[in-house]
C-alpha cells in the first residue's frame, strides 16, 4: 500500500476529439482495440500500489460510469478506500455557471480532506503510457520538492504540441518557470500534467484559489504559484502519446502497430486493465486477409484488413479492403467497400461498394451508429 491518493481530474476540453468527444468524456474514448483512454492512468496508479483513486467527472460521463463500474477490474472494489467517482461543481452549486476544475476539487474538498494518505497525485486523462508513480514519490521525497511536475521530451517540429505546457528547469532540475505554449520549434519538456504534491499543500491551494476567485488548477494553483513553490521536474524518458487532437489520438493509436511501442505501454511497468467483456475469439474465413493490425476478441472477418485496428465484434465481409483505419466495436463492413484512413465510430454500418478515404494527419470520422 502506498501512502498517496490519486486524482483524475477531467478538465480536457470537450471538442478535443470532435464527433468521437461528442457523445463521451475524452477519459472515455476506445483505444487500442478493447481499452478507453481512462485505463492507461488507472493502471498506472494501481499498479503503483494506489488504492485510493478519486475521478473527478464533468459532463457526458454516463459511458465513463458504465465503463468503470466498481472499480473491481482494477481491484479498486474495496471496504475501505477504492474507487471514488466525484459529481461535478454545478451539482452542488447549480445556479453558477461552471468555470474551471478548481471549483470541482473544491465542491469534493471533503474527500480529499478525510483521506488517510499524506501525499496525492493529480493526472488527467489524455496521456497513453506506462509508469511507475513509486519512482515518482521518491523523487518527490528526495529533492524535497512543494511540487514535483512530470514532464516528456517533445520535438514540436514533428509533433503537435499545441494545448500544452512547456517547462523550463535550471541545472538542479527545479522549475523556473511554466508557459502554455507558443509557436517555438524544437525539443521542449513538455508538462505531462502530472503534478505530486502533500495533500495538506493540495487543500490549501485550493482553499487560496476559491479565495480569490479563481478556478484552474494548472493556470492559478501550479503557475501563479511557480516563483513561491518549490517545483522539481521529473523527467519521463518513455512514451508519451499525448491526446488533444484527433490527430493526435489518430497517430498514437496506429503507432501500436509498432511492436516495440505496443509492448512498452501495455507490459513496460505493469499491465493496463480495463472492463472485462466475455467475447469469443475472433473468427477468420477463408477469404480472410489481415496484415500488421489489432483484431479484439468477436471480429468475424472475410476480407482484407491493412494496417488497421478492430475493436470487438467488428465483421469485414467479403471483398472489403481497411487500410490504415479504425474500426471500433460492433462496426459492419459490407462486401466491396474500400476504407483508407478512416475512423468507424461504434455500430457503424458501411453497406456494400462505398470507397471511403482520408489522410494520416486529416482522417475521415464516422459518426457513432451511422449507416453510410
Amino acid at each position: 500500500m502506498m501512502d498517496m491518493m490519486g486524482i483524475i481530474n477531467m478538465n480536457e476540453a470537450e471538442d478535443y476529439l470532435g464527433d468521437i468527444t461528442r457523445v463521451r468524456p475524452l477519459a472515455a474514448v476506445p483505444y487500442g482495440g478493447r481499452y478507453r483512454l481512462v485505463d492507461f492512468t488507472l493502471s498506472n496508479m494501481v499498479n503503483s500500489g494506489i488504492d485510493n483513486v478519486g475521478i473527478f467527472i464533468q459532463h457526458k460521463y454516463r459511458s465513463l460510469m458504465d465503463h468503470l463500474r466498481s472499480g473491481k477490474e482494477w481491484d479498486l472494489a474495496r471496504k475501505r478506500d477504492g474507487l471514488f467517482i466525484l459529481p461535478p461543481a454545478y451539482s452542488k452549486l447549480p445556479m453558477q455557471m461552471h468555470r474551471g476544475d478548481v471549483e470541482n476539487l473544491y465542491a469534493n474538498l471533503d474527500y480529499i480532506s478525510q483521506s488517510r494518505q499524506k501525499y496525492v497525485v493529480i493526472s488527467g486523462a489524455n496521456m497513453i503510457c506506462n509508469f511507475d508513480f513509486r519512482e515518482v514519490l521518491e523523487f518527490h521525497k528526495r529533492t524535497g520538492a512543494d511540487i514535483t511536475a512530470m514532464y516528456g521530451e517533445a520535438d514540436c517540429d514533428a509533433a503537435d504540441c499545441s494545448k500544452s505546457h512547456v517547462l523550463e528547469t535550471d541545472a538542479e532540475g527545479r522549475v523556473t518557470d511554466i508557459r502554455e505554449f507558443e509557436a517555438i520549434k524544437g525539443c521542449r519538456k513538455m508538462a505531462m500534467e502530472v503534478f505530486v504534491m502533500e495533500k495538506a499543500l493540495l487543500v490549501e491551494m485550493i482553499n487560496e484559489c476559491i479565495s480569490r476567485g479563481d478556478y484552474d488548477f494548472i493556470k492559478h494553483c501550479v503557475i501563479k504559484n511557480c516563483q513561491r513553490l518549490k517545483i522539481f521536474g521529473f523527467h519521463h524518458p518513455g512514451y508519451v502519446g499525448r491526446i488533444i487532437s484527433l490527430q493526435s489520438y489518430f497517430q498514437h493509436s496506429m503507432a501500436l502497430l509498432q511492436p516495440a511501442i505496443w509492448r512498452e505501454l501495455f507490459f513496460k511497468s505493469g499491465l493496463v486493465y480495463t472492463k472485462v467483456k466475455d467475447e469469443p475469439p475472433s473468427k477468420y474465413g477463408a477469404t480472410a486477409d489481415v496484415s500488421n493490425s489489432l483484431v479484439a476478441g468477436g471480429c468475424h472477418l472475410e476480407g482484407r484488413v491493412e494496417n488497421s485496428i478492430l475493436f470487438r465484434g467488428v465483421k469485414v465481409h467479403k471483398g472489403a479492403y481497411v487500410k490504415n483505419s479504425i474500426i471500433m466495436q460492433q462496426g459492419v463492413i459490407e462486401a466491396g467497400v474500400v476504407l483508407d484512413n478512416v475512423i468507424c465510430d461504434k455500430s457503424v454500418r458501411v453497406t456494400a461498394g462505398k470507397q471511403l478515404k482520408g489522410e494520416s494527419n486529416y482522417p475521415l470520422v464516422i459518426k457513432k451508429g451511422r449507416v453510410i
